[in-house]
């Protein structure tokens, strides 16, 4: 059976069938070679030429993303920023960026910054605000558009199919930040989206000892040709030893979603009208303002990512946060284990995310357990 006919559970599981040819072993081999012998024609055998190219182990990497998001192409870079700054580097010098507000701090901080050089010329929109993002792009002028759903840390959720539908009319690209899709809740590419990134280190990793990002195509252009180029010559593709975990993780991308998903709704519905708790911002609630778009979309899930607003302040919500014993207070997301942080003091002052905003990644533990320690924490404050 080839992949088109199997269903996504069933190529995470398997990686791409990787049995491998030579012994039989289930479990794929890691190739580490960074340069490979030519033969008698003085011709490579197979593949790459050099590590920055990539290698075997990085490409059956890549065809397991690539199958379970749908693309034409996938390419696996060393962390999620080279990605970012690898495809930002294709748009023209002065090129017009269309991106939201509020999404990952180090994404707006890079582009803020390639603004501030004069490399592009960006305008920034309220998340999911179609209308404002209707309004922020310039008809045969820009050039990329950039939104992030659900949007980290507040989890506004955005529309894809509606923004394509905006940046296709404009003559631009929609690139889509679906690390908290994990390639499980929704394909945006199926939606109209001509590139996904991924964290990798986050869902499809999910054991937190991977960085890692990912760029998956639509369609091969040479804007593509570009970004591999670009990834070989500055030298930022994957370790071998990255992909080969990533591997394993992906094996099991499907029951872990699917159990933090199901931990991180209860959790929501918990403490959703708890009285030192101001608001849960998660996009599985009804209450949502984005719900009914994540219904449509997210097919696969609501993730295990969400945010609670405390009654309490900068130092309340910091203070919480150090006196969980379940939960770990650490930075990152998508792993086994659940995470919560004091998101404002990660970004710094500067910050527009809200003092009391305390963001959660839950993992796949009993949902009883976690639920207590935050009641627990809750107290404290």
């Amino acid at each position: 059976m080839s992949n088109k006919s199997l269903r996504p559970e069933t190529i995470a599981a398997h990686t791409a069938r990787s049995v491998d040819e030579a012994t039989g072993a289930v479990v794929p081999p890691l190739y580490f070679a960074t340069t490979y012998a030519r033969d008698e024609n003085y011709n490579y055998r197979a593949g790459p030429d050099y590590l920055r190219a990539g290698n075997a182990t990085i490409v059956q990497a890549e065809n397991t993303l690539n199958a379970l998001e749908g693309g034409a192409d996938t390419m696996l870079f060393a962390s999620g920023m080279a990605a970012i700054t690898t495809l930002f580097e294709t748009v023209p010098q002065g090129g017009h960026v269309v991106a939201q507000d509020a999404m990952y701090y180090n994404t707006r901080e890079w582009l803020q910054r390639l603004e501030k050089k004069g490399r592009i010329h960006l305008t920034l929109f309220k998340a999911g605000d179609l209308e404002a993002m209707q309004a922020a792009v310039q008809h045969g002028k820009t050039d990329v558009v950039w939104i992030e759903t659900p949007s980290n840390p507040n989890w506004v959720v955005t529309d894809i199919a509606a923004s394509a539908d905006i940046a296709h009319a404009a003559g631009a690209v929609l690139a889509v930040d679906a690390t908290m899709l994990g390639a499980v809740a929704a394909q945006p590419l199926k939606l109209g989206a001509d590139y996904v990134f991924h964290s990798v280190t986050k869902y499809l990793n999910g054991h937190s000892d991977v960085l890692g990002g990912a760029l998956v195509v639509a369609k091969a252009t040479p804007r593509w040709d570009e970004i591999r180029y670009l990834r070989t010559k500055i030298g930022h593709p994957m370790s071998p030893f990255d992909a080969w975990l990533l591997m394993r993780g992906m094996r099991t991308l499907f029951v872990r979603y699917a159990q933090s998903s199901a931990n991180a709704m209860a959790i929501a519905k918990h403490f959703s009208k708890h009285p030192k708790v101001e608001r849960v911002l998660y996009p599985g609630l009804s209450s949502h303002p984005g719900h009914d778009v994540a219904k449509r979309e997210m097919t696969g899930g609501y993730s295990g990512m969400l945010s609670m607003l405390l009654h309490s302040d900068f130092e309340g919500a910091k203070k919480f946060c150090t006196k969980l014993k379940v939960l770990i207070p650490a930075t990152s997301l998508g792993g086994v284990e659940s995470l919560a942080e004091h998101r404002k003091t990660v970004e710094g002052a500067t910050s527009p995310v809200a003092d009391n905003l305390v963001r959660f990644s839950i993992g796949i533990e009993n949902v009883d357990d976690l639920i207590a320690d935050i009641e627990q924490a809750l107290n404290t404050i």
